[in-house]
């Protein structure tokens, strides 16, 4: 609704008419818009802007200082205009770069389309009406087809061709003072992150304080003495592994903990939404973040990074799992299927229920999901019985003692060349662009002489540029150190040696992380295990080790690679007789030629080009894609069985990393098994 209106028979001072113009809505009865009249020609209506709500609450008066001020010299400039005010639109807090979000400016705007009783727009300056000049164009464009004249109470622009150059230089300026203002803001915030300041509203368990010092006002961050103990318990609650995000809020809810009140929310209760938000911000270890950047901060951690971790942890184990943690808790929960559902392509997860025997006893089944619909006939399955056909089941996966100690063979001879090629490939890099900077040298030399034309010299420094940008990217890409990836190999190697006897000592949660690493499902079917799917690349792994076997064995049943592929199809739950798809069959014979070749004496590569180890470029002088992609082609070598002879080639360093994390994926909940 209009708050202001002006006869234009009136001629007062410029504050005396805003002042009783505001009075009069605030005291008197105020017609209605439609109701105002006034001679065509004469109709003004009134546009007040504020960029933010900040500006509004910074006095006494309601509207705060610079409405008012605004609307002075609007007033000032009708009155000097002879013009009526038939309305005025108060937008407090409104950014004008998008003017959709602007509910009084749209207001205004549907008046003028519909009403068509308004002849002038008065603004205070041009940057209230628009910063965007997409924005002034259209909604300008439309004023002046419905005989609507735009005035600035304090800018000279109006219809005449000088009026309407302004208008354009000055819309232009607009637009850029608001993308200048922008980026300005965006670069001292960044700064502000890397000194570890908090940007805007601190987490709850914080309070935003300002520190006073030698006459200077700082913006900091404190601990909240309330909430931030009931932060730490939520983390220590669910690192416990117990109680769901949900059971944590509700018991912070009891405990008394409530959000921090705003100026248009009070305080309430937390909801699980904002502690599942929560137990993943890295904020309570001590960290701020901008943008996709993470850096250390000046505030005290309310958590411990182990703590943190932990939760990190479990959060990951209960989403990789798709575990719905309700009332009844239990370690094979989210990995047991339906073997009778499987069997006919129908894949449903088992779900556990409580039951009351007649004299009063417990008893634990899992059972299909179908059986609730009908759909499956499964019988139940007796807890304890299931859970010793796991225990069973676990000794049929594990790595003969020969094949682990071959591999690990194969990964010192591995790592040992590889950190000699990576020496020399470090170094062959770091030449290159030492030649590079005395190329660049030589040009400037050539240039400030005159020996050569500048044209020329620029092509060539941009050449050498992009020379040394690619280089720079291969230097970073190669690493000194691949002992982390050797023990994360060796540890995997160790866990499979003997899971059975690992298993059987493990605590709930420990199986239940080793259940998620090892096994995608477990199929059951009258308290027993009918099939399984191994994770990737565990699955290849015992294939491996199947064929290998088979390849050691005095009576071996077919070659080795039959027997592999069809111990992979049994890892992956496939139909019996079916092909493993190329890239297994690749990574399965790579394996088996790189364990076998221990016995012969002979130096084989891990993989081939897909592996571990790939070709080796004819050059190191930096290429186009295509050219690069032609050098691979062109190395690429053809597959060998076990036991043919091969030239050793070297390896690439800084590839090897890389796939060496590919070749044992497990996810980080082996280590914390292990450990």
């Amino acid at each position: 609704m209009p708050s202001a209106y002006l006869p234009a028979t009136q001629s007062p001072s410029s504050t005396a008419a805003a002042d009783s113009i505001h009075d009069e809505v605030a005291d008197n009865d105020t017609p209605s818009l439609q109701t105002i009249t006034a001679p065509p020609g004469t109709r003004a209506v009134v546009y007040l802007r504020v960029s933010s709500s900040g500006q509004v609450n910074t006095d006494y008066d309601p509207e705060g200082i610079s409405i008012p001020a605004q609307r002075v010299a609007c007033v000032r400039k009708i009155d000097q205009l002879g013009l009526n005010i038939v309305g005025e639109y108060v937008e407090p807090g409104r950014s004008a770069t998008e003017i959709t979000k602007r509910i009084k400016f749209q207001e205004m705007l549907a008046r003028i389309r519909q009403d068509k009783d308004v002849d002038f727009v008065i603004v205070y300056k041009l940057s209230r009406f628009a910063r965007n000049r997409i924005d002034d164009a259209v909604v300008m464009a439309d004023l002046q087809k419905r005989g609507v004249t735009l005035i600035s109470a304090t800018e000279q622009i109006d219809d005449t061709p000088v009026g309407q150059l302004m208008h354009g230089i000055l819309a232009a300026f607009n637009e850029y003072r608001s993308r200048e203002d922008g980026a300005d803001i965006a670069y001292k915030m960044g700064e502000k992150a890397r000194k570890g300041g908090t940007l805007g509203r601190a987490p709850i368990g914080y309070l935003n304080t300002i520190d006073r010092q030698d006459g200077r006002e700082i913006r900091s961050v404190a601990i909240d003495p309330v909430r931030a103990p009931l932060v730490r318990v939520a983390f220590e609650r669910y690192a416990e592994g117990d109680a769901t995000i949900k059971d944590i809020a509700t018991e912070l809810t009891a405990r008394g903990m409530t959000t921090r009140p705003t100026r248009n929310r009070p305080a309430g209760p937390i909801s699980h939404t904002k502690v599942a938000a929560m137990l993943r911000d890295r904020y309570y270890i001590g960290r701020v973040k901008y943008k996709d950047d993470e850096f250390p901060g000046r505030h005290e951690p309310v958590v411990s990074e182990e703590l943190f971790d932990r939760v990190q942890l479990l959060l990951e184990e209960r989403g990789f799992a798709g575990e719905r943690r309700r009332k009844l808790h239990h370690y094979l929960k989210g990995s047991l299927f339906c073997g009778k559902c499987h069997s006919r392509g129908v894949q449903r997860r088992m779900i556990m229920q409580r039951a009351t025997g007649r004299h009063g006893g417990h008893y634990n089944y899992f059972f299909c999901r179908g059986t609730q619909d009908h759909t499956c006939d499964a019988p139940y399955n007796n807890k304890e019985l299931v859970e010793a056909a796991i225990e069973e089941h676990y000794k049929t996966i594990h790595f003969s003692p020969e094949f682990i100690e071959g591999l690990r063979n194969v990964m010192e001879e591995l790592l040992a060349d590889t950190t000699k090629a990576t020496r020399l490939h470090r170094k062959q890099l770091e030449t290159l662009l030492k030649s590079l900077d005395v190329k660049e040298e030589n040009l400037l030399d050539l240039a400030s002489d005159g020996s050569m034309a500048t044209a020329k010299v620029r092509r060539r420094l941009r050449d050498i540029a992009e020379q040394r940008q690619r280089i720079s990217a291969q230097l970073d890409e190669v690493l000194d150190d691949l002992g982390q990836g050797a023990k994360y190999i060796d540890l995997c190697l160790e866990l499979l040696a003997n899971p059975y006897k690992l298993y059987l000592s493990a605590s709930d949660e420990t199986r239940r992380r080793l259940n998620q690493a090892i096994f995608k499902h477990l199929y059951i079917h009258d308290e027993d295990i009918t099939a399984h799917e191994i994770t990737s690349p565990l699955a290849e792994l015992l294939a491996a080790d199947a064929g290998f076997r088979t390849s050691q064995a005095q009576n071996a049943q077919g070659p080795a690679e039959t027997v592999a592929y069809a111990a992979y199809s049994a890892h992956t739950a496939q139909q019996e007789g079916a092909v493993p798809s190329a890239g297994a069959k690749l990574f399965i014979d790579d394996l088996l030629e790189s364990v076998h070749g221990r016995a012969d004496s002979s130096k084989t590569c891990m993989v081939r080009e897909a592996g571990l180890e790939p070709a080796r470029p004819r050059t190191l002088e930096p290429k186009s894609s295509a050219s690069a992609n032609s050098a691979t082609r062109a190395c690429r070598r053809p597959h060998r069985r076990p036991g043919q002879p091969t030239a050793r080639e070297p390896i690439i360093a800084g590839q090897v990393p890389s796939r060496i994390c590919n070749l044992v994926r497990l996810p980080a909940a082996v280590g914390a098994v292990r450990r």
